[in-house]
């Protein structure tokens, strides 16, 4: 009798019995030691393409009890197994069953469930007796005192009493509790920037007396452990998205609380936040929660009621104020108070800034920031300087040559797209909604033809400062040289967002400026040209080209799709997508705060680095507002662009038709495009980063393909 051959060793994803899904029967920890050990040549506790081992790793079938053994190939493949054996660690497993499918996941479904069942858990926070010690975390404070304290709003004696108790019967927290002023001045803002603490936010009253909880919110991730102003009404947009509506309304109601107990909706709400917005969105999560939930829509009128009440307070007494209102076009601006150098900042973030004047005194730079924010010394120019950069990280883009010393003085078109959309919301809730009744906090009537001329007369106000037809685009306006600025802007988009550009502005923003904005992976935040050249002396700066980040391409989609051009969200969509999927594959599950959309990658160079890729083994958060433009992302593209994205089909090369047809492929843009490219690498990476840009076709295994013999060096773009 003839012997058998020997049957070849199993390929990865390959197994006997073709109608039945494999399985695989793990030991947790020694599987991790050893995958970790021959993947992991980096030692960052995470497999990606820029490891150097084998990307071949044998286990064994759950059907022969661990003997027979197959290969699982390749770098996404393996950092699922290594992410897989990380949450099993989690649970006390020592040994597990595991399923193929959770190794050769589409991609495009497996990152979009752990957003809506892992990230918004792991980002989720409350500030009550049980959730103080994770929120009053702050890596952030740069000052001696890291005692964890809490600051309570005037007049809430309640709360005040609650933490006290909570002060009193935990002592490991080692919480001190203190009270805030009637009025908050910019000089008790800086007086308490040596013992910085987190802002109480909304709570509920539990049945007994005494007893409350934490109103929950999101925060974005990494050192941003707070409450933020713009993040949260993206983050917001992405839980209506996935269903978790009640946490959505939550933030809302959070946001109403700061309006109501600090007069803003605060950058975010540390005490040392407390003299700065963010731009303001509240009127949109408010119509968008309510849109979502038709068949509560009677029921939600009363708290809509009370939603507009804090907008049209915030709208009144913050943006259309002095010292943020342009009385002569007017016209709104980021200015906001206050005095001193940015505590939060990282220790050496100003010292470029204050070398200078150090020096003509003869003294150190850390003596000079100390006297300086004391008061004695007084530098009228360093003043002009920090009003600026206030204003700067109160228009979220912190930081961009776009307001490099100029912020104050700016009248934006972003700022006040958001300031026409609140007139335009105000005036439909109050006709559609409200039954055509609105008092605001003060009692005085509000009616919808009021908030439809507001709206009218800053139309007027944007086309007549913002507006420039020559070059088809919006610009700011210089309130104090009273001119145009001449830096290009993807927020010029917001207005189609708002709905203030006419259909004639519309058109001409698309056929004549998208194209300078459209990357391989999305939307730059501005032009090329505009950001200037690059040096040793003149840095980067994040929200300038080539950087791509999640808001501007939410409002870019919805902008697009407000006049009747899809095709163009869509696409815009699938390139960002695109980044972040092969990110996510390339990268162990990476989900980071923003990306080169130009070179296609994370792995970024440029002041504060990178938050959401210090994790090891899986990622548990993600960053807030990139899970959310993913999720939205997914509901703007068709059926067809989803399947390409699971198998990281090339932005260019799947809308190559479209775009020979709208003339963006000719070669000029293609020169244009390889000529930013080449810069963006050379910048960003500055030619120490490899193989951060990388091509995974239809062949790769994800997806459900089952072939794939991956090169130990990714393939570079030429």
């Amino acid at each position: 009798m003839q012997d058998s051959p020997i049957a070849p060793r199993k390929r990865r994803a390959s197994h006997d019995d073709k109608s039945k899904a494999q399985k695989f029967l793990i030991d947790v920890q020694e599987t991790q030691r050893i995958l970790v050990e021959q993947e992991d040549t980096d030692g960052d506790y995470q497999i990606t393409v820029n490891d150097l081992g084998p990307k071949s790793f044998s286990v064994g079938t759950a059907d022969s009890g661990g003997y027979r053994k197959i290969d699982i190939r390749g770098t996404y493949m393996l950092s699922n197994l290594l992410q897989e054996l990380a949450l099993a660690k989690d649970y006390g497993r020592k040994h597990i069953v595991l399923d193929e499918a959770r190794l050769n996941e589409n991609p495009v479904d497996r990152l979009s469930r752990m957003i809506r069942h892992n990230f918004w858990q792991g980002l989720t926070r409350r500030i009550d007796a049980d959730g103080l010690e994770l929120i009053c975390a702050d890596t952030k404070n740069r000052s001696a005192n890291h005692t964890p304290r809490i600051y309570i709003p005037h007049g809430e004696d309640a709360m005040y009493n609650y933490y006290k108790q909570v002060a009193d019967t935990r002592k490991h927290l080692r919480l001190e509790v203190e009270r805030l002023p009637a009025r908050i001045t910019p000089e008790f803002v800086k007086s308490i920037n040596d013992r910085p603490g987190i802002l109480a936010l909304a709570m509920r009253k539990g049945k007994n007396e005494g007893e409350f909880s934490g109103v929950p919110f999101v925060v974005p991730g990494g050192r941003f452990n707070e409450m933020y102003g713009w993040d949260s009404y993206f983050e917001t947009l992405g839980l209506i998205v996935d269903g978790r509506w009640e946490l959505a309304r939550d933030m809302v109601d959070n946001f109403c609380y700061q309006i109501k107990h600090y007069g803003k909706i605060l950058n975010a709400n540390r005490s040392y936040y407390l003299s700065r917005s963010q731009p303001p969105f509240l009127t949109d999560m408010a119509l968008q929660l309510y849109k979502h939930r038709p068949d509560q829509k009677d029921d939600l009128k009363p708290w809509m009621r009370d939603v507009f009440q804090a907008a049209i307070k915030e709208y009144f007494t913050v943006w259309m104020a002095s010292p943020r209102l342009d009385p002569k076009t007017g016209l709104s601006r980021y200015r906001p108070d206050g005095l001193g150098i940015p505590p939060e900042t990282e220790a050496s973030h100003f010292d470029h800034v204050i070398e200078p004047y150090a020096s003509r005194l003869g003294i150190s730079k850390e003596k000079y920031m100390d006297e300086y924010n004391s008061g004695a010394i007084q530098e009228p120019e360093l003043d002009e300087y920090f009003l600026h950069d206030r204003a700067v990280r109160e228009s979220g883009h912190d930081t961009t040559y776009r307001f490099e010393k100029v912020c104050a003085n700016l009248a934006t078109i972003d700022l006040n797209s958001l300031l026409y959309k609140y007139e335009v919301d105000i005036a439909e809730a109050i006709r559609t909604i409200l039954d055509g009744e609105l008092l605001d906090s003060n009692g005085v009537v509000q009616r919808a033809e009021d908030w439809e001329a507001r709206a009218a007369r800053r139309k007027d106000a944007i086309d007549t400062y913002l507006w420039n037809e020559d070059k088809g685009l919006y610009f700011d306006y210089d309130t104090v040289k009273e001119e145009q600025t001449k830096y290009e802007s993807v927020t010029a988009f917001w207005a189609m967002w708002a709905g203030c550009a006419s259909e004639h502005q519309a058109k001409k923003m698309t056929n004549d400026s998208l194209a300078k904005f459209e990357a391989l992976g999305g939307l730059v935040s501005g032009t090329e040209e505009s950001r200037g050249v690059i040096s040793l002396d003149r840095p980067n700066r994040q929200w300038d080209f080539p950087f791509g980040w999640a808001p501007h391409q939410i409002m870019a989609w919805r902008a697009f799709d407000n006049y009747d051009m899809h095709d163009v969200a869509a696409r815009l969509a699938y390139r960002w997508l695109y980044t972040i999927t092969k990110s996510f594959v390339d990268f162990n599950g990476v989900v980071p705060e923003k990306y080169d959309v130009v070179s296609l990658t994370h792995k970024v160079q440029v002041e504060y680095g990178n938050v959401g890729t210090d994790f090891q083994f899986v990622p548990r958060e993600g960053f807030g507002w990139m899970n959310a433009s993913y999720q939205i992302g997914l509901t703007v593209i068709n059926t067809q662009m989803r399947r390409a994205l699971g198998t990281c089909t090339h932005p260019d090369l799947f809308f190559e038709r479209a775009l020979k047809r709208h003339n963006m492929l000719n070669e000029h843009q293609l020169r244009r495009r390889k000529s930013s490219e080449a810069a963006a690498k050379a910048i960003t990476r500055n030619g120490s980063i490899r193989a951060a840009v990388t091509r995974i076709g239809a062949e790769s295994g994800i997806g459900g393909a089952q072939s794939f013999a991956e090169p130990t060096e990714p393939l570079v773009d030429s």
